[in-house]
């Protein structure tokens, strides 16, 4: 049978840019259907990845800047700075991301379809533009990417000027001098530090018992410690009863109660920034007429290649639950295109292999087993830490905050973990990312040159603090050294 394209890709986030870019390199033709009318990239580019970083980097200098200089006359950022230039520090950089996503997607010859597509039958997409006129067309293999959305809260309404979610919140036009910030997850304390950098008061309502619990314990402990340097205030356990506007004090109230407690708690704000979870794009896909099979939340079940029940459809992304990164959605897709044209072994990665980073103020990365849960499956392991206070890099920077731990094997110094908190985490992750992937022991590190000064100098020093603590302080490590070899 003769189809219009070898693969269409419903959606054009990071899994379905990916796929489309893999599959030109087999010489596939290759079709892509987006909602939008106005940008590719889904909300990778336009609502969520890239302009919530561009905009932490701009906070991130702004607190740099009184980090080093101290306040301006006692004047705290939002007095001295407008919303409006702290955005357009952005839009350079989504314009610069548009036009190479438009770039790549011409130059690699991949065909492009405007408007909401959903599945026929397996090897048909139906695509309605925005005059409501469709089209079909017909391929050997049906990517979906169609990525996912905030959930809407229960008992009050996202208006997107008084209450907001991650979208409207980067679309202010003043920084808030207080904020109150509903959810418990990444984005929230993302958001959270962005703002408390730009001197807003900052209130978290979490409906969990704690924030970001798989994080390491140490690790978490000097979030905690950072966050009550800033003014950010969380309350865990909450549930929130009631959003209203007080005319007299000229702010909004948020209601809520902690659990256990019968006293009702108020808290003003200037507004409100809901960050719930997220919901699959998969209701209009026309998923259960073809066979394709979800889970109860709506995610699309995959087998190790990214192949959904019926054999020639796949997903990848966000519309098949956890880790829901860009990253991963990044990988996943040019796997997907690995598994319809090129090899046929499993090739899933491993979880453990996945690091993840929480672009908050400070950074937050993390790759492997935390000690906790190595010593939960009975694996025999030592620690090692390097604080930042003592990094050299660090003190030329002024950001002494923050914490390298590393988690080994004691019997073999096989590395099993990674967790960083502090500057460049998400970039230093990849040092111990690699040793880990090669089944690499610590004394990588120790016998390296790092350069120095550097945030990556942290390993070396957590390495050394390892090893003190396996074999005792004063020790010589020639035995060490020998070990294995």
């Amino acid at each position: 049978m003769t189809f219009d394209y070898d693969v269409i890709i419903i959606g054009s986030g990071p899994a379905g840019f990916s796929c489309a870019m893999q599959s030109t390199k087999f010489d596939k033709k290759v079709l892509i259907v987006e909602a939008s009318d106005h940008n590719l990239g889904g909300s990778w580019i336009s609502k969520g990845t890239v302009p919530s970083k561009a905009l932490r980097a701009a906070a991130k200098l702004i607190q740099s800047f009184h980090k080093q200089f101290g306040d301006e006359k006692g004047r705290k950022p939002f007095e001295r700075f407008r919303m409006e230039d702290i955005m357009e520090y952005k839009e350079p950089i989504l314009d610069s991301k548009n036009r190479q996503f438009k770039d790549d997607i011409i130059k690699n010859e991949v065909e492009t379809a405007r408007g909401w597509g959903r599945i026929i039958d397996k090897n048909t997409v139906e695509v309605t533009d925005q005059l409501n006129n469709k089209n079909n067309y017909t391929a050997k293999y049906i990517l979906i990417s169609t990525g996912s959305r905030p959930s809407e809260p229960k008992n009050f309404k996202v208006d997107h000027a008084r209450i907001l979610d991650y979208s409207s919140a980067l679309e202010l036009t003043h920084i808030p001098r207080r904020l109150v910030i509903i959810g418990s997850g990444i984005i929230s304390i993302e958001f959270a530090t962005i703002f408390a950098a730009l001197g807003s008061r900052v209130t978290i309502l979490s409906d969990l018992n704690e924030v970001l619990p798989f994080l390491d314990e140490e690790v978490k402990a000097e979030l905690i410690k950072s966050i009550k340097k800033t003014n950010i205030q969380i309350f865990n356990n909450t549930k929130i009863k009631k959003i209203s506007t007080n005319d007299l004090r000229t702010c909004d109230e948020v209601l809520f109660k902690v659990k256990d407690q019968e006293q009702l708690q108020v808290v003003e704000t200037d507004h409100v920034l809901y960050i719930g979870g997220k919901i699959p794009n998969t209701k209009t896909l026309g998923l259960e007429e073809v066979g394709v099979e979800t889970d109860k939340n709506g995610h699309i079940k995959v087998d190790n290649h990214y192949r959904t029940s019926v054999s020639n459809i796949y997903a990848a992304g966000d519309v098949i639950g956890q880790p829901s990164l860009a990253s991963a959605s990044f990988l996943q897709g040019r796997l997907s295109s690995t598994s319809m044209f090129g090899s046929s072994t499993k090739i899933t990665p491993e979880t453990e292999d996945i690091p993840f980073g929480i672009y908050s103020i400070p950074e937050i990365s993390g790759i492997g087993l935390t000690e906790k849960k190595a010593k939960e499956l009975g694996i025999d392991v030592t620690v090692g830490r390097a604080y930042f206070k003592t990094l050299t890099r660090a003190d030329l920077n002024h950001e002494t905050d923050g914490i390298l731990k590393i988690v080994f094997k004691t019997d073999d110094l096989k590395l099993l973990g990674v967790h960083i908190i502090g500057e460049q985490a998400t970039d230093n992750i990849h040092l111990g990312q690699v040793v880990m992937a090669y089944n690499g022991d610590i004394k990588y590190f120790i016998e390296r040159v790092l350069n120095y000064p550097t945030y990556s100098e942290a390993y070396k020093i957590a390495a050394f603090n390892g090893l003190n603590r396996v074999y005792k302080a004063g020790v010589k490590y020639k035995k060490i050294l020998e070990k294995n070899q």
